[in-house]
């Protein structure tokens, strides 16, 4: 049994959490994690444990309120992604990579987000770390040195949690709600290749790399809060879509997120010169104000106090031009769509690969929509919800 200081909320006590048998497979290294802090805890580990278990590759996930602000392989990254996540003087091991990238496809959703990593976490990626507004971290364990790196943040009470990778639960979970218990089998289904085997439509071509991205995307949404979209693109998620009731709000919420994460890339972004002292949760929030459209006239009056100058921002034509180049994007959807307008919307963030669980009436519409395009669309038949 571990106490905790409240819930969900601060008027929710007593609150504690419990081993469903035998003892707790985590230990407290440091800090004093809350409720909410365990829920994503506990739910990143899983994504980036059968992530890591899907590539064979280093494996991350930042998280906040039980759901993906981006999850990653640790691939190498660009110059201009190196530039977009403040990371161009930091020696990046392949899991600090992976945790870049993780963060990087949302960085305004990931300030003060739960960290999950697949491999003990080394001094590169302490390092990233160090300089994020982060609440806590997840991982199998910590060299002595990462460790001594973040312990130190926020004042001595960065929240440091190592899970025994070994562990295991039952195959039987429960749950209360209203006094009423629930009981089912655990979700243990892992996506893989074999899911992807039934294409419905006429392009058929896909490559090593697209099925990497769609099991990351099915991985990433079994984690996620449904109704749930994500776009994928290479080795990261760049958009994500959670806890919506309509599908195509999913659909238009993560590809508006796809978007501006390739905006970020456009030149103009990658030139605003900050002041000298402002941090980068400051400087998220600037270039997420400088992109948008709908943004007020105090907002951008806020510019001139974080950017050196405030250039001229781009048009709705400049954003269209350069968002022609977002290419070969995959995107997964934990059930089935209803419609062929999540195909119309997606074709325009770049999509070109599709995971679906398809069992749709309108399953034919959708791909007729798909073939137009000339998109690739496996119908896996595995449901992803997740609540």
């Amino acid at each position: 049994m571990y106490e905790l200081k409240y819930g969900c909320n601060p008027n929710q006590r007593p609150a504690e959490i419990r081993s469903a048998s035998g003892k707790l497979p985590f230990k407290v290294l440091n800090g004093n994690p809350g409720y909410i802090n365990f829920m994503d805890a506990l739910n990143s580990w899983q994504l980036v444990n059968e992530l890591k278990n899907a590539v064979n590759m280093p494996a991350a996930a930042s998280f906040k309120h039980v759901s993906p602000a981006g999850a990653a392989i640790g691939l190498p990254l660009s110059e201009e992604l190196r530039k977009a996540y403040f990371v161009e003087d930091f020696d990046l091991s392949p899991l600090a990579a992976a945790y870049v990238r993780a963060r990087g496809a949302d960085r305004v959703s990931s300030y003060g987000d739960w960290a999950a990593l697949s491999h003990a976490v080394d001094k590169e990626t302490a390092l990233v770390l160090k300089g994020e507004v982060s609440d806590g971290i997840i991982a199998p364990g910590y060299t002595q040195e990462a460790f001594e790196i973040l312990r130190q943040k926020k004042g001595g009470k960065y929240n440091i949690i190592e899970i025994d990778p070994s562990y295991e639960p039952g195959e039987t979970e429960t749950r209360q709600i209203f006094g009423v218990e629930f009981v089912q089998k655990r979700n243990n289904y892992v996506p893989g290749a074999q899911d992807l085997k039934n294409i419905v439509t006429e392009n058929k071509e896909l490559s090593d790399s697209a099925i990497r991205d769609m099991l990351l995307s099915m991985i990433t949404l079994k984690y996620t809060q449904s109704n749930s979209v994500c776009y994928v693109s290479g080795g990261q998620v760049i958009g994500c879509g959670a806890g919506q009731q309509s599908r195509i709000h999913c659909t238009r919420l993560a590809g508006d997120k796809a978007d501006i994460w390739y905006l970020k890339q456009h030149p103009k972004i990658l030139g605003l010169k900050f002041k000298k002292g402002v941090g980068r949760p400051e400087r998220d929030n600037s270039i997420d104000l400088f992109i948008r459209n709908d943004v007020t006239e105090y907002e951008l009056n806020m510019l001139k106090d974080v950017l050196e100058e405030v250039p001229e921002r781009l048009t709705q034509k400049d954003k269209e031009e350069w968002l022609k180049g977002l290419k070969d994007v995959t995107l997964g959807s934990d059930a089935f769509f209803p419609f062929r307008d999540n195909i119309d919307r997606a074709f325009r963030s770049g999509v070109k690969y599709i995971a679906q669980a398809g069992g749709s009436l309108r399953d034919d519409i959708v791909i007729t929509a798909c073939n137009e395009y000339k998109m690739v669309m496996a119908m896996t038949g595995v449901r992803l919800f997740h609540h």
